[in-house]
């Protein structure tokens, strides 16, 4: 028997298993959350590529953002609703690995995103006679390059080893999409080393970054606390109040699902879960960003004058 050797050929996604009124009704709904998504994080890139007031590295990493939210629900949404609605469950096994890589991908992507996003506000606000040197363009650059590259390799190493056992059944998967974990289940080889590959992987990426994050903002809030102007205090804390929300709403969920035991959690839990971080997150993250935060809004009210303009 080859360790390589792969006995299945495509996966069937379970999906939710509802009635097919609810599944119907969730269609409707979770299509109208994924259209949200993309028009929201799209109007916030429309927005920061727009306005030159916006060019600034805050806006730079938030655009980076948009641009995660919007590819990790797309790696995972239009499947699910294929599901829904076509009641399609049948995926060939390569799509089913390259949906696995994907997802990795921009959810380790946001994650080291989220601890960039905390380092520039932590230089604005503690270091902020220096930030323009510290936070330079081409450390922008070298910092966002580092969250991609970084989280591909991650993701390629978690697929590498899943790729190595041999995939002899079942071929159903209990999940929307082709989750990392439940695609171990399908094989019967050794996975030893991958739970232990993920464990360390989820204290990488997940408690760390958390902790980075954590450490930041007790800096920041210490500084705020120290700034002498009340608007000042409170621009600075509503734009931190913001991130800590995104911070929030994503770790906690990733590290309940990745990160706790198995028997607490039920399989109907761990797809709620994953729904948060995979379609509701990105959602709400351009809605808390654009309602708490004045210059998106100024940006937006800019915008639309200039197309009144136009029209008139």
């Amino acid at each position: 028997m080859g360790s390589n050797q792969t006995w299945i050929t495509e996966v069937i996604l379970l999906g939710f298993q509802f009635d097919p009124e609810v599944e119907t009704f969730l269609f409707g709904l979770f299509l109208l959350f994924y259209s949200l998504t993309l028009m929201g994080n799209g109007l916030i890139l429309g927005l920061i590529i727009l306005d030159s007031r916006l060019h600034t590295p805050m806006y730079f990493f938030l655009s980076n953002l948009a641009i995660v939210d919007m590819s990790f629900a797309s790696s995972i949404v239009p499947k699910m609703l294929e599901i829904l609605i076509a009641h399609k469950t049948t995926m060939s096994f390569v799509p089913c690995i390259l949906q696995t890589l994907l997802y990795l991908t921009f959810a380790i992507t946001e994650c080291t995103s989220l601890v960039v996003m905390s380092y520039d506000r932590y230089v604005a606000i503690c270091h902020p006679l220096h930030y323009s040197v510290i936070m330079s363009w081409k450390v922008c650059t070298v910092l966002t390059a580092f969250c991609w590259v970084f989280s591909f390799l991650t993701a390629l190493v978690h697929v590498s080893l899943l790729l190595r056992l041999p995939f002899c059944g079942p071929q159903t998967i209990n999940h929307f999409f082709c989750q990392l974990l439940a695609l171990i289940k399908l094989t019967c080889g050794d996975t030893r080393i991958n739970k232990i590959v993920l464990i360390v992987g989820s204290m990488l990426v997940l408690v760390v970054p958390l902790c980075l994050v954590l450490v930041s903002y007790t800096h920041i809030l210490i500084a705020i606390l120290k700034i002498q102007s009340k608007e000042g205090r409170k621009k600075a804390f509503s734009t931190c109040s913001s991130h800590l929300c995104v911070v929030g709403l994503f770790f906690i969920n990733a590290i309940i699902l990745y990160m706790t035991p198995k028997f607490i959690q039920s399989e109907k839990q761990k797809k709620i879960l994953s729904l948060f971080y995979c379609l509701f997150n990105p959602m709400l993250n351009p809605l808390i960003y654009s309602l708490r935060n004045s210059e998106v809004k100024g940006a937006l009210r800019r915008v639309l004058k200039r197309k009144r303009a136009v029209w008139n």
